[in-house]
């Protein structure tokens, strides 16, 4: 039988530009998870700072990253327990003609060491593309972690069902994304059309790239106080099940589940989407290499 791994999945509300706050009640739910033998906790994107760019300080906190970084290993490694916290915003090369701001997952292990990171690809319009560099044509990594082979994606990369295929060929049965995803995100046309038109794009891709992938997917969003855009919703979700945990639409908490990796290997057996990936004469590529391309020309 496969595994069966208790995961957290936080849903906070970073308050905007008070990162030790926010850094102390990530670290209190993370406490809390380990305390519930949670061997993952999950935090939303921008759980430091919220995302407010144009913030006279925010480039400035930014450069001190690196502190919080180490501070989750060391904690992963006090509580034992394997973290992804959320995003950082990574500012390199201040002052420079190459100076960058990343937005960065980690997974750190449960003995405080760095499995792997990942650097957001698809960026969310201006909002995003003016202030953040992409990871751009580099290919979507895969890390071997104590939960197994491990993706990660980051918010609006959700939209992409190419990144998906990229890491479940190489293995990943898990893909963690870390989010800050909000209801102003739907236009004004499509709220007149569904005010919660973001609710449901939300539970419908992520149900379904479950099944097309046949994978788990643990999706940590930011909440907040109604009325002020926060989406929420953050899940587990599973093939033939959907979502076995979902927090609301606003508001913050934990939940703490369990995650039956059977189920994973239970839909491969059924849909053999892996095993179609893995034939000589698959008829679909997805590459984000230009060079393997040129190449085949």
């Amino acid at each position: 039988m496969a595994p069966i791994y208790k995961v957290a999945v936080i849903q906070m509300h970073p308050k905007p530009m008070q990162m030790e706050a926010n850094h102390e009640k990530a670290c209190t739910y993370i406490r809390s998870a380990a305390l519930q033998s949670a061997q993952l906790a999950v935090l939303p994107e921008y759980h430091l700072l919220n995302w407010i760019p144009h913030d006279d300080k925010f480039k400035e906190a930014c450069s001190h990253w690196e502190t919080y970084l180490n501070a989750y290993c060391a904690l992963a490694k006090e509580c034992a327990i394997n973290i992804v916290p959320g995003t950082i915003v990574e500012l390199h090369g201040a002052g420079t003609a190459d100076e960058r701001l990343d937005n960065v997952a980690y997974f750190i292990t449960a003995t405080g060491e760095i499995a792997g990171k990942y650097v957001k690809k698809n960026l969310w319009g201006d909002i995003e593309r003016l202030h953040l560099t992409s990871s751009s044509m580099d290919p979507h990594p895969v890390f071997d972690t104590p939960l197994g082979k491990v993706g990660m994606l980051i918010c609006w990369d959700l939209a992409f069902p190419e990144a998906f295929r990229e890491m479940i060929a190489k293995g990943a049965k898990i893909i963690i994304i870390p989010t800050f995803w909000t209801l102003s995100d739907c236009s004004p046309a499509g709220l007149a059309v569904n005010p919660s038109a973001e609710g449901l794009f939300l539970d419908s891709m992520l149900t379904a790239r479950c099944f097309e992938n046949t994978c788990a997917i643990i999706f940590a969003n930011a909440g907040g106080p109604p009325g002020k855009g926060y989406a929420g919703l953050s899940q587990v979700c599973v093939p033939y099940a959907g979502a076995i945990t979902r927090l609301g639409s606003h508001a913050e908490g934990m939940a703490v589940v369990d995650l039956d990796m059977q189920i994973v290997e239970d839909a491969e057996e059924n849909y053999q989407v892996r095993a179609d990936l893995a034939r000589t004469d698959w008829h679909y590529e997805y590459r984000h290499s230009r060079e393997k391309d040129d190449a085949k020309l």
